[in-house]
């Protein structure tokens, strides 16, 4: 072929694709296409509307703007006729003078054109006009001057056509005098109709653009869903699709939105078996298999869904006709999958054992309880699996102890969970004693295999109906069918066994069912284990922890003390508290809580303890002791973390340190003295029910390093009854609970006053314990009591050694009067040498007090901070035997240091009948004032 005849043939071509564009450009914008038309017919319908209306609309807007006119003109020449004055001012000699300013004035008032007053012969008396004043007015005024009639005309004449009204003006006689006349004229209300005329086209113009508007959106969206075609087109494309539609190989169903079928291809009548009447029918009425009719009635979509049709498998899909909208019918595809059912069927299965494994490692384990995880295991696995599931595990297992290796001592567990489709089931309940004696059972030849038995036929089971003929013979007559048992094992040890039972499902447990138990069992396995571990270590923690608190409170009788202690759920912690009885009747009450959880919070925890009882026998005021314990604090935690990865050992237990609230209690004054390190305050319930936070210097947490900064004390006076209520933070803070709230709820729970410390503590953990408790709880509630002033003897001693014989006698003379007189040569001896030593190396000022509990206590203060000690004096030494006198004869003696000075106590045993046996033969008590220490 020549250059030109190429040339030439690409012309053609190009020339051809021109005319084609062209076509599909004038068949999708042209008025040949439907949408095109539908544009055209509605634009010409909204064009013909709108001109009628703005017609129509104009009109009634010149007849209201008229009728407007009439009401206010006859409104306001009846007002101004019926004026005060008007009669008087027309039957004047001067009815112009009087009357036409006032008649102007109205004028400008109401907005009128003219108000014209006249004469009964139609004479104008006022006009707005001045040069028609005294002519007479035109037109027929006939109706008000000879009826008194009050109307409005539309006059037509000289000076200007106007609505007007006229009002005849009746003296008081009833006799007409006059007119008034005002009006509007003709000019006015066209100008007022033409002012709003461009709002009218405008209204109309808008309308317009907004109905071409949206008849070229709906020409849009018919061009967009018909592709621009014309009606010829049109019906050609569904010959068309008619043609293909029933030359496909997949069958078509498309009912209506009334589950009506509308229409059937030719696959889908072969593949269901419908007839040629079938159209219109309702799909119930189609024979359908019932699953595909309830498909076609929901309304929901399926991809792929398999459905019989008689004895065919067909792959079904349901779209909705339309994306939106509840009444949308749908499109129901199908093809014959029957070959590919069994593929399918195994495929399906699958993927739900895979689905189902996913959900057991994500249901299963999720506490650290054993039996709440025995039972999600059991729920995991009906219905999905099994009909009926049951978890049987070992009693040591239970208890959080070590599981036996031997497998034969795992023939005896204890039902633990049960799970089932109905409540009504034959099996052991929970709690019940299972045993798998007889070695040919599924359970035992599980056990000893250490893998899973399936037993397709339960009623051909030999060994499992040998082992509780009885209850094989009920689970049989209630329709348990198949079985597969499998053991929980973790770490190649046994914990227990997990039965699956078939009941309502047809299909037995086969070969293809025994890996997937297995795996299930695995990784149930492994959470009850980790349960377990978890319970003994808790077990063993709170065992622990409850060792080293007290286990009975000492006996004193400063105050009346009831307490309680709950280790947290999930981890035990550190919290404590503490009685301990001082010298001079006075009580020490301690609550403290070691950051962190775990055994190590634990033994920390004892170790403070024990620390604060030895400190406490220095009897030094709180803050002194709580800086000792900060010091010793810190010693312990630098210790623990000596050594390779100490730092790492200190962080992964959470020991940064601990609080404590330390009280001292003294029933002789009344006085309590309380110190924090870190801790909470403590509550005081008032006698008459008033509770109150006491404001303390909160102190850093013991064992932060930071020991330069010292602990500050504060004093509260008690009244005899008072509740001292000291806590751990674990009572107040919780999940969705902050500290105000706590203290909220503490506050009122305290407020009851006639409450012992016992149902003070039970109040308080009724009110504000939750089931889901996070922390320890520590709580001690101390009831006041006062010494008796009768029971407290105190004198004051001059630096004198003569004084010291008055003070021994009167103090013996007191002990007679409590009925102790045979205490009174030993508490003679003791004071005798107290006070001789305060006296001679003491400093003023010297008080000696006796205190009457349940022992006989001797305090002998001075000014001084030299600290006595016992020594063994030689045989050649003239003193030195005092204190070791002292220490004989009394039960217990110490030192007591103050802010000034010092006390020395010593106390003696009351008998129960108030006396004491004789004491041993002792020098003269003068001559022992001589002795030195």
């Amino acid at each position: 072929m020549t250059a030109r005849y190429r040339d030439r043939g690409r012309g053609r071509t190009h020339a051809r694709e021109k005319r084609e564009k062209g076509r599909v450009r004038d068949r999708g914008t042209g008025l040949r296409s439907v949408a095109g038309q539908v544009f055209a017919l509605e634009a010409l319908i909204a064009l013909l509307v709108i001109a009628v209306a703005a017609f129509v609309t104009f009109h009634q807007e010149r007849r209201d703007t008229e009728r407007d006119a009439r009401i206010r003109s006859l409104a306001v020449a009846e007002a101004f006729a019926h004026a005060p004055g008007i009669d008087t001012a027309l039957t004047s000699p001067d009815p112009t003078g009087q009357l036409q300013d006032r008649a102007e004035a109205t004028r400008r008032a109401t907005g009128v054109d003219f108000i014209a007053v006249l004469s009964p012969s139609g004479v104008r008396y006022t006009d707005s006009q001045p040069e028609l004043i005294g002519k007479k007015a035109t037109g027929d005024l006939s109706r008000a001057t000879v009826d008194g009639e009050s109307y409005t005309e539309l006059f037509r004449g000289a000076p200007n056509d106007a609505v007007r009204a006229v009002v005849p003006v009746v003296d008081e006689k009833g006799k007409i005098v006059g007119l008034v006349s005002s009006g509007i004229e003709v000019e006015s209300i066209a100008h007022s109709v033409q002012d709003r005329l461009p709002l009218l086209i405008g209204a109309a113009g808008g309308a317009l653009v907004a109905a071409v508007g949206g008849a070229a959106l709906v020409s849009r969206r018919l061009r967009r869903q018909t592709h621009g075609l014309g009606p010829a087109e049109m019906t050609r494309m569904k010959e068309h699709h008619e043609a293909v539609l029933h030359a496909v190989r997949e069958g078509v169903l498309i009912v209506g939105a009334d589950h009506r079928l509308l229409l059937a291809n030719d696959e889908a009548r072969r593949l269901l078996g419908l007839s040629a009447e079938a159209e219109r029918l309702p799909v119930s009425e189609l024979g359908l298999d019932p699953r595909t009719v309830e498909l076609l009635e929901s309304g929901r979509s399926a991809t792929d869904e398999v459905h019989r049709a008689g004895d065919r498998l067909l792959a079904v899909s349901v779209r909705p006709t339309f994306s939106e909208g509840a009444k949308s019918g749908s499109v129901m595809t199908m093809r014959d999958t029957t070959e590919l059912a069994a593929v399918t069927g195994r495929a399906a299965v699958a993927r739900g054992r895979l689905q189902l494994l996913y959900e057991a490692g994500v249901r299963i384990g999720t506490t650290l309880e054993v039996v709440r995880t025995a039972e999600e295991l059991a729920e995991v696995a009906v219905p999905r699996f099994a009909d009926f599931a049951t978890v049987e595990l070992l009693e040591p297992v239970l208890r959080g102890e070590e599981p036996p290796a031997a497998a034969a001592a795992s023939t005896e567990m204890r039902r633990t969970a049960l799970s089932g489709l109905r409540p009504d089931q034959p099996l052991q309940p929970v709690g019940d004693t299972v045993h798998f004696h007889v070695r040919s059972t599924p359970m035992a030849k599980a056990l000893y295999a250490g893998h899973a038995v399936v037993e397709p036929e339960l009623a051909a089971a030999e060994g499992w109906r040998a082992q509780d003929p009885e209850g094989a013979a009920q689970a049989l007559a209630y329709g348990m069918h198949s079985l597969l048992t499998v053991p929980l094992l973790a770490r190649g040890v046994v914990l227990g066994m997990a039965n699956f039972w078939r009941a309502d499902t047809p299909e037995p447990f086969g070969e293809d069912d025994l890996s997937f138990a297995e795996e299930l069992a695995a990784r149930a396995a492994v959470a009850i284990d980790n349960a377990r571990r978890f319970t003994r270590e808790h077990a063993m923690a709170v065992t622990l922890q409850r060792s080293l608190l007290p286990r009975v409170l000492p006996d004193q009788s400063a105050v009346e003390v009831a307490y309680r202690y709950l280790p947290a759920k999930a981890g035990v912690g550190g919290d404590w508290f503490d009685v301990i009885p001082l010298p001079g009747a006075r009580v020490a009450l301690v609550v403290g809580d070691v950051v962190g959880h775990g055994l190590h919070a634990a033994a920390t925890m004892g170790r403070l303890r024990t620390a604060v009882h030895n400190f406490s026998t220095l009897d030094v005021p709180p803050d002194e002791l709580l800086g000792h314990l900060d010091e010793l604090t810190g010693r312990i935690e630098d210790g623990d973390g000596e050594g390779t990865g100490g730092e790492v050992r200190r962080r992964d237990e959470g020991i940064t340190g601990a609080t404590c609230l330390y009280a001292i209690y003294d029933p002789a004054s009344g006085l309590c003295t309380v110190a924090s390190a870190g801790h909470p305050g403590p509550a005081l319930v008032a006698p008459d029910g008033r509770v109150e936070f006491p404001e303390l210097s909160p102190g850093l947490p013991l064992g932060l390093g930071l020991g330069h900064v010292p602990f500050e004390s504060t004093e509260l006076w008690l009244p005899e009854g008072s509740k001292l209520v000291l806590f751990t933070d674990g009572l107040l803070e919780d999940h969705g609970r902050d500290l105000d709230t706590g203290l909220g709820l503490l506050r009122t729970t305290l407020a009851r006053p006639d409450r012992s410390p016992e149902e003070t503590c039970a109040d308080v953990l009724a009110t504000l314990l939750t089931t889901t408790q996070r922390d320890d709880i520590a709580l001690l509630v101390a009831e006041t009591r006062l010494l008796a002033r009768d029971r407290i003897a105190e004198w004051e001693v001059p630096r004198d050694p003569s004084a010291v014989s008055p003070v021994r006698n009167a103090a013996a003379a007191k002990l007679s009067e409590w009925g102790l007189d045979g205490l009174a040569f030993t508490a003679e001896l003791i004071l005798s040498e107290l006070i001789t030593n305060a006296v001679r190396y003491g400093a003023d000022p010297v008080r000696v007090r006796l205190l009457h509990d349940r022992t006989l206590i001797c305090e002998v203060s001075d000014g001084s901070s030299t600290s006595p000690h016992l020594r063994h004096a030689a045989t050649t030494d003239e003193g030195g035997r005092g204190l070791y006198l002292v220490a004989q004869y009394a039960e217990r003696w110490g030192t007591r240091y103050a802010r000034r000075g010092k006390t020395i106590w010593a106390e003696l045993r009351v008998g129960a009948d108030g006396s004491e046996p004789t004491p041993m033969a002792v020098p003269d008590l003068d001559a022992l004032e001589d002795l030195a220490w």
